[in-house]
């Protein structure tokens, strides 16, 4: 609940109502529809690339640990919105209380930048697999695989301590509308009912920092990967390390794209439609689309995905 003195009045946001996709009954019942089979491919897709990854044996090696744990990662990232807006197609008031708003802003965001951690640690696996591989297995050690992954979930919760923080204490005295599915960043600022410009810039320097440097070390680290590999003979060796780096590659193109345009700079994403597009582009598209990028352009993968599906 947030209050604000104003003179002799005092506002008091206790809920939120999430706008959400304005329709028509039917097309909501078919949003629901399309977004319920959007979500349970994802979960599948997702649960069994890990499945295939905790049953096979040959493929407990550092990279397909930190695959499995990246499709959990997007399990919990796409949960924490898909389900709240499936709950609101079929909701009258598509209320939210402002405690768990808040709470849905720092959990969704803290999931984004966790993502962001884990790119560049699936990056640098890369790295050291390709350019240093005779260190490879005295480097990435199960500890230390352990390790990185931990730092990657605790930082990225903790990156968005403050832009939580600050978002909390922003007045929102007037409409309580948020134009948007979920409690995003922009969509937020934009109801404040008055200009917060040292939050805005904040949340954006927090959002910059986070994906500028992770994307700039990915850079780097694919740059030296591919001119690792191009100097590698002709051979199957050379393809599969193309197909492994071009499947990451297009993962962070997807993530990184949608990502730099909404958080780094909110106002240029101003338009609702465009916020919600952009939205669901990173947070429901590409978690449905990474199992099939990993798994299809992955032999290894693939030969485990067929186990699984025999399995059950």
């Amino acid at each position: 609940m947030y209050v604000l003195p104003n003179n002799n009045v005092t506002a008091v946001i206790h809920e939120f109502s999430l706008l959400g996709f304005p329709c028509s009954q039917e097309v909501e019942v078919l949003l629901f529809v399309l977004f319920s089979v959007i979500y349970i491919l994802t979960l599948l897709g997702n649960s069994a690339i890990i499945c295939a990854v905790w049953w096979n044996q040959q493929l407990h090696t550092p990279m397909y640990t930190l695959l499995a744990n990246f499709s959990f990662l997007e399990i919990c990232y796409i949960s924490s919105n898909v389900p709240n807006m499936l709950l609101n197609f079929l909701s009258k008031t598509k209320t939210i209380s402002y405690n768990g708003c808040i709470l849905q802003f720092y959990i969704f965001l803290s999931l984004c930048a966790t993502e962001l951690f884990f790119l560049a640690l699936m990056a640098l696996d890369r790295y050291v697999a390709i350019c240093h591989p005779l260190h490879y297995s005295t480097i990435m050690t199960g500890k230390v695989c352990g390790t990185l992954v931990s730092a990657c979930w605790v930082g990225g919760f903790l990156w968005l301590v403050t832009p939580a923080i600050l978002i909390s204490q922003v007045p929102f005295c007037g409409s309580n509308v948020i134009d948007h599915y979920l409690c995003d960043l922009g969509a937020m600022l934009a109801i404040s009912c008055l200009p917060v410009p040292k939050t805005t810039l904040t949340c954006s320097i927090f959002s910059a920092v986070i994906t500028f440097i992770t994307l700039f070390y990915i850079l780097v680290s694919y740059t030296l990967v591919l001119r690792a590999v191009v100097q590698v003979p002709e051979g199957s060796g050379r393809k599969k390390a193309f197909s492994t780096c071009a499947s990451h590659l297009i993962v962070v193109s997807l993530f990184y794209g949608s990502v730099m345009v909404m958080y780094v700079s909110p106002g240029a994403a101003n338009q609702p439609g465009m916020q919600k597009f952009l939205t669901m582009l990173y947070s429901i598209a590409t978690p449905l689309l990474n199992p099939l990028i990993y798994s299809l352009r992955n032999k290894e993968m693939k030969v485990a995905l067929r186990k699984v599906m025999c399995k059950v």
